[in-house]
This record gives structure tokens, C-alpha cells and sequence, in this order.
């Protein structure tokens, strides 16, 4: 059995959920009242709880079946992340030029998808390994072009290498890759036609 699904947790589900970003950052208070500061690793990973976004015995059962289908913690899958799942600024349409993902150098066809988030050299690169199909445009010193998109991974491979110093820009929907963080599912059945998982905890994964 593969370790990762492309199959997407239910979404009437997933509109419910609570969660974010989680960075790990070690801390050494000194004697002089300084600190030394150091993050473990370089990139974020999100935890989820959708417990709260079951919202009727349908939602439990797709819940459950889902669950069953990915074994548990077995298998990744996609989840759709209800407050960052564009590459545009909240409450704006996506556009091949929200987010800068490479500069051409005359050799390489092939580039990441990137969001960036804040402004300037603090700016976080978040790489995007899951963009959704059909929502990626893509634009080469501002004007559109085409390019083979791998959505499994990010990838972008334009039909020729762009010429140095060119501008590769992109706009795109994407998934997380998550898993279950349980090998338990606790249902409850509190009346008939009503239920609730008091948690689900979801965890990204690198695929």
C-alpha cells in the first residue's frame, strides 16, 4: 500500500476544523537576562483538530470511512486548510502573479511552487507540494505561459528554460499533506441522527 493518498479529507469537515502552523524553537536564558534563540527546523508544520467540524451523523460517517480507508496513521493524505489554501492575499482571486517561485538563469526548466509570507529578506518560503489540479496559472515576466504541473509534488516544468533574469511567477489552490495523529477513532453517539468525535487530530507530513 502507497504511504500517501491524493484522495482529500471530506471538506464539509475540514471548514470546521481548528489549527496552524507550529514552528519548535529552543531557548537559553543566560545569565545577563539575554537569550539565545535557535529554531529547529526550517519550515513550519500544521496540526489540526477537525473533531469540532463534524457537524452531523453524515460528517461522522464520512469521518469514520475515511479514517478506515487510510488505516489510521498508516497513510497521508490531502487536507484543505480553511484559512490558507491560495497563493493570494485573504479575500482575493488567484492570479499568475501572486507569488514569485524563480528567476530563469538560462538552464533550468523546472521550479517549486512558493508561498511567501511577509515581506523582504525576513520573508518565509513555505514550499507547496500539493497544489490542487486545474488552479495553477503560471506567468513568465508577466505574461502567461504553459508548463507541465506535477501535483504530487509542486513541481514546474515550463517548455523551455527561461532566460536569465527572467521572472517566474504563479498563482495556484493547494492541499497539506497531513495524516491521522490517532490510531483511535472516538465516536460518540449521543441521540439518534446526531453524533460527534470529541477529536481529530491531524498532523503535516513531508510525502
Amino acid at each position: 500500500m502507497a504511504s500517501f493518498s491524493e484522495e482529500r479529507f471530506p471538506l464539509s469537515v475540514a471548514f470546521g476544523t481548528s489549527g496552524g502552523p507550529e514552528r519548535r524553537t529552543d531557548i537559553v536564558r543566560l545569565s545577563t537576562g539575554y537569550e539565545n534563540r535557535n529554531q529547529r527546523g526550517r519550515h513550519s508544520w500544521r496540526r489540526y483538530d477537525a473533531g469540532s467540524g463534524v457537524k452531523s451523523l453524515g460528517d461522522l460517517m464520512r469521518v469514520l470511512d475515511f479514517f478506515e480507508a487510510r488505516r489510521g496513521r498508516l497513510v497521508g493524505f490531502r487536507f484543505r486548510d480553511p484559512l490558507d489554501a491560495s497563493s493570494a492575499r485573504w479575500g482575493q482571486a488567484v492570479t499568475a502573479l501572486d507569488q514569485r517561485i524563480g528567476t530563469g538563469d538560462g538552464a533550468t526548466a523546472s521550479f517549486q511552487l512558493v508561498k511567501r509570507y511577509g515581506e523582504g529578506e525576513g520573508a518565509y518560503a513555505r514550499p507547496i507540494r500539493k497544489p490542487v489540479a486545474g488552479t495553477v496559472r503560471l506567468a513568465l515576466n508577466g505574461a502567461p505561459v504553459e508548463a507541465d504541473i506535477d501535483t504530487a509534488t509542486g513541481l514546474v516544468t515550463l517548455k523551455a528554460s527561461p532566460a536569465a533574469g527572467s521572472a517566474i511567477t504563479a498563482g495556484f489552490e493547494f492541499d497539506v499533506p497531513v495524516r491521522f495523529d490517532i490510531d483511535h477513532l472516538a465516536v460518540n453517539l449521543a441521540a439518534f441522527q446526531a453524533g460527534d468525535i470529541p477529536s481529530i487530530p491531524l498532523v503535516e507530513i513531508r510525502p
